[in-house]
């Protein structure tokens, strides 16, 4: 079975052959499949599952994204303003 190499020895072998343009194969293209993952701790879970259940989403992801989409357009709102502030 082949050795599957480490971060450290990828990162050698590319730098090595960084200049070497037959070492390059084709660029490829990579799609996400439309969906993040966040990694919460249990019992912050747990207070956005009853969140969740409280403002009736049908579960803590839904609820979640509701609140994350809400803060993202008020930071980009604030990002805005500020941005006009500065340019005068």
């Amino acid at each position: 079975m082949k050795k599957r190499k480490n971060e450290d020895e990828i990162d050698e072998q590319v730098a090595a052959q960084a200049d070497d343009d037959s070492a390059w194969t084709k660029p490829m293209t990579v799609k996400r499949n439309g969906m993040a993952r966040i990694n919460l701790p249990a019992e912050l879970a747990a207070k956005a599952a009853f969140l969740a259940r409280l403002h009736h989403k049908a579960n803590a992801q839904e609820w979640l994204q509701s609140v994350i989409e809400e803060r993202v357009d008020f930071e980009e709102s604030a990002f805005a303003g500020l941005k006009e502030t500065l340019a005068r």
